[in-house]
């Protein structure tokens, strides 16, 4: 796994070190025991994880300024907010899930990789972000998650700060741009960059669609905890 992972990481422009290739070995070896007992991801081959968890959680790696202040909204099995973490010591991480279960395995990875300056929320984002302390709080928002943008912007541009960056991290989704548009703007924000990329190595398409926080988010918003995905704006 090391040199797979350490070649793969340089065609990114990231030089990892034999500390960083050891702390993503134990991250793997941790994901693979826990989802045994819990569902934490349908990809169980060690070379998948490095290319489909890692790796791609490392595309974004350029967008995320030294020192600053991320939180990754869903996290899930932690990515890209850990990987990030292993090649950016500097930055301050908030995981932010809403299952209990994946906490406790976020908890133990960031233990047993000695990870410092990173700390795990168990809640929902609709909640979360109303709290003083995490409403426009963070430089960097990111989110590797299914749910389409018109929902992700709702759930992740609160946490934003006005003028921080938040990363949506899709497959080939060109239709969702455009109807996310319209709930982009009403959130305060606007698209400052698309890009489409392969994964090093490989034909599996990204898309990474960046989005400025021009202005404060609206009270209002996010809606009460289901009704972002079940009425995006722009469809209600």
């Amino acid at each position: 796994m090391e040199t797979n992972l350490k070649e793969l990481a340089n065609k990114l422009e990231i030089n990892l070190s034999e500390e960083q290739l050891e702390q993503f070995f134990c991250y793997r070896k941790e994901l693979k025991e826990w989802n045994e007992k819990i569902n934490l991801t349908a990809i169980t081959d060690d070379n998948e994880i490095v290319v489909k968890h890692f790796i791609d959680s490392l595309t974004i790696k350029k967008y995320v300024p030294e020192d600053s202040k991320l939180i990754d909204v869903g996290t899930g099995a932690g990515f890209p907010g850990i990987p990030l973490k292993i090649v950016m010591p500097s930055i301050d991480v908030t995981l932010l899930d809403s299952l209990q279960k994946r906490i406790y395995f976020l908890e133990d990875v960031i233990a047993k990789n000695g990870l410092k300056k990173i700390r795990c929320i168990h809640g929902r984002a609709e909640d979360v972000s109303r709290e003083t302390f995490n409403r426009e709080q963070y430089d960097i928002v990111v989110a590797r998650a299914v749910a389409n943008l018109a929902t992700l912007a709702e759930l992740c541009l609160p946490f934003a700060k006005v003028g921080g960056l938040f990363i949506c991290m899709k497959g080939n989704k060109e239709d969702e741009i455009d109807e996310g548009k319209n709930a982009i703007q009403v959130l305060g924000g606007e698209i400052e960059k698309i890009e489409k990329i392969k994964l090093p190595s490989t034909e599996i398409d990204r898309t990474i669609i960046c989005i400025r926080k021009e202005k404060h988010t609206p009270n209002e918003y996010p809606r009460k905890a289901g009704v972002p995905s079940k009425k995006p704006i722009g469809r209600i």
